[in-house]
C-alpha cells in the first residue's frame, strides 16, 4: 500500500519515495533522448541534401553521432544523475552553478560556440517550460517536499527543463560538430523531445499523487493541444503587448488642462483658444475620444509657445497683409518629396548641429523649396495644421538627437527620417497619439538599433548597415502610402530579433570576462599578501628575492586561479616558500655543511617549469639558489649567484586588450565617496535584469541592464542594449552617482514616447517632473 499522509506530517527526506521518483523519471528521460538521437540520421541527411557548401559538415556530423552515440547518452544521463544526487543531499544544484563547474577546469573564456550552444539549450528549456508549466509547478512542490521540504524552482529541479537543457548541452559538448550543425542538433532535440518529456512529467506527477504526496494539490490532467490562445500568442509576438491603442505616457497631464480650455472654447462659440488669437485648425477636433483631446492639447501648446516669438517667412499673417495664401496639402507633400529625395546641405547641417532648431530649418526649407513648384515664397505661408506637423516632428527629432546617445553615423541615419515623418504627420496625425502606429514603431526599432552604436564591433557595424538599408528604402520608396512603414518595420524587427540572440551571447561573454578579471584580481591580491608577509622588512639575497617575486608569485597566482584558495596546490606552494626562507635563516646563522635545498629541489623545478623553463634551465636555476645559500652561510657575498634569465611571464589579459588592472572609471578624482547608505543598500538588492539610466556630463542618457553581480567583490556589471559591458561599479559608487545626478531609475518608454515627453517638457516646462531613483 502506498503511503498516505498530508503535507503537515512531513518532517524529513523520504528516500524510498525519492528512489521511486528517480526511477520513474530519469531512465525514461534517458531512453527518450536515446530514441530521438537515433532519428537524427535521417534529419541530418535531409539537411545535407539542401545545405550547399555546408553539406560535408552535416555528413560528418552523422558519422560523429553514430560513433559517439553511447558516450552522448552516457553524458546526458550523468548530468541528470548528478543533479538528482544534489537534491538527495539537500543542496539542489542550480543550472548556473552546474555550467560554472563544467568550465572550472579551463582558465580560458567561454567561446562563442560554447555560449551559443548553452543559449540554444536554454531556448529548448523555455519551450518545455511553456508547454508543461502547470505540471512542472506541481512537480517542483512535490519533489521538494519528499526531499525534506526543499524549495525547488525551474533552476534547481534536477529533472526540470533547465537541467534537461544542460544535460543536452553536456551530451554533445565533446562531439566534433561545426557551430551550425551543433545548433541544428539541439533544435532537433527540441522537436523530438518536448512531448515525450511532458508525458514523463505527467506520469511522475501521477505516481507521486498515488503515493499520497501532497494529495490536496490538483492531479495532472491531460493537456489539450488546441491552437494557441491569444495569451499564448502574446508570448511569441513582441508586438502583442501593444495591441490596445492606449494613450501615450505623456498624455495624462494634459487631460485636466484641456478640459478647462475646451469649456472656455465652448463659451466663446468654439472660435478661439483661451488667451490666443488663432483659430483651432480644421481636423483637430475630429478625433474621437482621448485622441482628439490630445491632438487639441498639442495644438494649444504649440500655439502658446509660438505666439509672439516667431518672425521671418514662417510668421503667421492675415491673408489681407500682402495677399499670402496657405500652401495646399498637395503642394506641401510635393515639396517634402523633393526634400526627401535630395535634402539640402543646410538641412543636413541642421541635423548635425545641436544648436539649430530642426523645426525652424524645416519650415524655411519648405517655403524656399516651393519655388521649384512655381510658387512665390513671398506669397506663401504654411497652413496651421501643416505648421504644427513640422513643429512637432522637428522638435521630436531635436529631443531624440539631443538626449539619446546618437553620434556620428547613427545621428545622420536617424536625422534622414525627419522629412518622411513630416509627410506622415501631414497624412495621419494619429501618429502622435497612437502607440501602435507603424511609423512610430519603425522609428522605435531603428532608434534602438542606433542608440549607443559606435560601430566598434562587426555585429554593430552589420546592424548599422541594415539600418542604412531601411532608411534608403524609406526615402526612395515612400510616397503617400503608409504601408511601407509596416513592411519595413516587420522586416527590420525580424532582423533585430536575430541580432538580440547575438546580444545575449555578448552579455554572457561580458559576464565571463568580468568573472575572469575578478578571479585574477583576487588571485593577485592573495599572492601579494603572501609575498608581503614573508619578505617585508627581511634582508633577502637578490636571487631569492627574484625567485619569490617572479616565478613563485606567478605560480601561486595561476594555482589560485585553477584550484581556488583552499586547494592543495596553494598549500604546497606556501610550504615551499616557507621552507626556502627557513633554509635562508639557517644560512644566515652560518650553518656549514648542510645539503641546501635537497628536500625542495623537485618543487623548485616544478615552479621554474611553470614559467616556461626547460629541465636544464630549471636545474641551473635551482643550482643558483643553492650556491647563493652556500655563499650566505660562508659569509662570501662574492660567491652569490643570480638566477638565469627568466622567460617573460604573462598573466591572462581580458578581451579587447583591456588590462584587468585598469578598472572602468566612474567618478574620476574622487577618493572619498559621498553617498546615501539607503541608496547603496537598494543597489545591493537590485535584481538581475534591472535597467537603470546612466547620464553623462553632456546629459546623454545610456540605459544599462544589470547583467551580473560579482560573488567576489559584490560589484555590479551593467551592459548596454548590445550586451557590451560599459559599467562595473560597487553599490557605493552607484549611490554616489545618484547623488551627482548621473544615475536614475530607467524610464521604460520607447524612443518615440520618450521624445514626445521631451517635446511636451519644452513646450510646457511647468509640467516637467524630474525622475528619481
Amino acid at each position: 500500500m502506498p503511503n498516505s499522509f498530508t503535507a503537515t506530517e512531513r518532517t524529513g527526506r523520504d528516500q524510498r519515495l525519492l528512489d521511486q521518483a528517480r526511477d520513474t523519471a530519469i531512465p525514461p528521460l534517458v531512453d527518450t533522448f536515446a530514441v530521438a538521437l537515433g532519428r537524427f540520421d535521417d534529419a541530418l541527411f535531409d539537411r545535407a541534401e539542401r545545405a550547399g557548401h555546408s553539406q560535408m559538415a552535416f555528413l560528418d556530423a552523422m558519422r560523429e553521432l553514430r560513433r559517439r552515440r553511447d558516450e552522448i547518452v552516457s553524458r546526458f544521463r550523468a548530468h541528470l544523475v548528478k543533479a538528482w544526487h544534489s537534491l538527495e543531499a539537500g543542496d539542489p544544484l542550480s543550472v548556473e552553478h552546474a555550467l560554472a563547474q563544467n568550465n572550472e577546469s579551463s582558465l580560458s573564456l567561454v567561446s562563442d560556440q560554447e555560449l551559443e550552444s548553452r543559449l540554444a539549450a536554454r531556448n529548448l528549456a523555455s519551450v518545455v517550460m511553456r508547454e508543461w508549466k502547470p505540471v512542472l509547478v506541481r512537480l517542483d512542490r512535490r519533489l521538494g517536499w519528499i526531499a525534506g521540504n526543499v524549495v525547488l524552482d525551474n533552476d534547481h529541479n534536477p529533472i526540470g527543463p533547465e537541467h534537461i537543457g544542460v544535460a543536452i548541452h553536456e551530451a554533445f559538448a565533446t562531439c566534433d560538430l561545426t557551430p551550425e550543425v551543433r545548433l541544428v542538433v539541439i533544435k532537433l532535440c527540441e522537436r523530438d523531445l518536448v512531448q515525450g518529456i511532458g508525458r514523463i512529467y505527467e506520469a511522475l506527477d501521477q505516481r507521486l499523487v498515488q503515493a499520497g504526496v501532497m494529495p490536496e494539490m490538483p492531479a495532472a490532467r491531460k493537456q489539450a493541444r488546441p491552437a494557441p490562445r491569444p495569451a499564448e500568442a502574446d508570448e511569441e509576438d513582441p508586438h502583442a503587448m501593444e495591441a490596445e491603442d492606449s494613450a501615450p505616457n505623456w498624455a495624462s497631464r494634459f487631460v485636466n488642462r484641456m478640459a478647462s480650455n475646451r469649456q472656455q472654447m465652448h463659451a466663446d462659440g468654439g472660435r478661439h483658444m483661451q488667451g490666443m488669437g488663432g483659430d483651432v485648425p480644421p481636423g483637430y477636433s475630429d478625433g474621437q475620444g482621448a485622441q482628439g483631446v490630445l491632438l487639441e492639447a498639442l495644438h494649444h501648446l504649440l500655439q502658446e509657445s509660438r505666439h509672439g516669438r516667431e518672425s521671418g517667412p514662417q510668421q503667421r499673417q492675415a491673408p489681407s497683409s500682402g495677399g499670402q495664401r496657405d500652401l495646399s496639402q498637395r503642394e506641401m507633400l510635393s515639396v517634402l518629396s523633393l526634400l526627401q529625395a535630395s535634402p539640402s546641405a543646410t538641412l543636413r547641417a541642421a541635423i548635425g548641429d545641436t544648436g539649430e532648431s530642426l523645426a525652424q530649418r524645416l519650415k524655411s526649407e519648405v517655403l524656399s523649396s516651393a519655388t521649384q513648384l512655381g510658387v512665390d515664397p513671398a506669397l506663401a505661408r504654411l497652413a496651421p495644421v501643416d505648421e504644427d506637423a513640422i513643429d512637432l516632428v522637428g522638435m521630436l527629432f531635436d529631443v531624440m538627437l539631443d538626449e539619446r546617445d546618437l553620434e556620428g553615423r547613427p545621428r545622420e541615419l536617424i536625422g534622414r527620417l525627419v522629412v518622411p515623418f513630416v509627410k506622415v504627420a501631414l497624412l495621419d496625425r494619429r501618429m502622435f497619439v497612437q502607440k501602435t502606429h507603424p511609423a512610430r514603431r519603425l522609428l522605435n526599432v531603428l532608434a534602438e538599433a542606433c542608440e549607443g552604436n559606435n560601430g566598434e564591433s562587426a555585429a554593430e557595424r552589420t546592424l548599422l548597415t541594415k539600418v542604412e538599408e531601411v532608411v534608403d528604402r524609406l526615402t526612395a520608396e515612400f510616397n503617400e502610402n503608409l504601408a511601407i512603414f509596416l513592411t519595413l518595420e516587420e522586416e527590420f524587427r525580424a532582423f533585430l530579433d536575430q541580432h538580440r540572440r547575438r546580444i545575449e551571447i555578448a552579455e554572457r561573454r561580458a559576464a565571463e570576462i568580468q568573472r575572469g578579471q575578478e578571479r585574477l584580481e583576487a588571485a593577485r591580491v592573495r599572492t601579494n599578501a603572501e609575498l608581503e608577509a614573508r619578505l617585508t622588512g627581511r634582508p633577502v639575497p637578490q636571487a631569492i628575492d627574484d625567485f619569490m617575486r617572479q616565478p613563485w608569485a606567478h605560480h601561486v597566482t595561476m594555482t589560485v586561479l585553477r584550484e581556488g584558495e583552499e586547494g592543495d596546490g596553494l598549500r604546497e606552494a606556501l610550504t615551499l616558500a616557507d621552507g626556502l626562507l627557513e633554509e635562508l635563516s639557517e644560512a644566515q646563522r652560518h650553518v656549514i655543511g648542510k645539503p641546501w635545498l635537497q628536500a625542495w629541489r623537485p618543487s623548485l623545478q616544478q615552479v621554474f617549469s611553470s614559467v616556461g623553463m626547460n629541465a636544464d634551465a630549471a636545474s641551473a636555476a635551482v643550482d643558483a639558489l643553492h650556491d647563493t645559500l652556500q655563499a650566505v652561510a660562508a659569509s662570501r657575498p662574492d660567491l652569490e649567484r643570480s638566477l638565469p634569465e627568466l622567460p617573460q611571464v604573462v598573466l591572462p589579459k581580458s578581451a579587447g586588450g583591456e588590462d584587468e588592472n585598469t578598472p572602468i572609471q566612474l567618478i574620476g578624482g574622487t577618493d572619498t565617496l559621498e553617498f546615501d547608505h539607503t541608496d547603496a543598500d537598494h543597489f545591493r538588492k537590485l535584481a538581475i535584469g534591472t535597467w537603470l539610466d546612466f547620464i553623462d556630463k553632456d546629459n546623454k542618457v545610456q540605459p544599462g541592464k544589470l547583467s551580473w553581480v560579482s560573488p567576489i567583490s559584490s560589484r555590479l556589471l551593467f551592459v548596454n542594449r548590445r550586451g557590451v559591458r560599459f559599467c562595473v561599479a560597487s553599490p557605493e559608487e552607484l549611490a554616489a552617482m545618484v547623488r551627482m545626478g548621473r544615475l536614475r531609475t530607467h524610464q521604460d518608454e520607447d524612443a518615440f514616447d520618450s521624445a514626445m515627453q521631451g517635446v511636451i517638457d519644452r513646450l510646457d516646462p511647468a509640467a516637467s517632473v524630474p525622475a528619481a531613483v
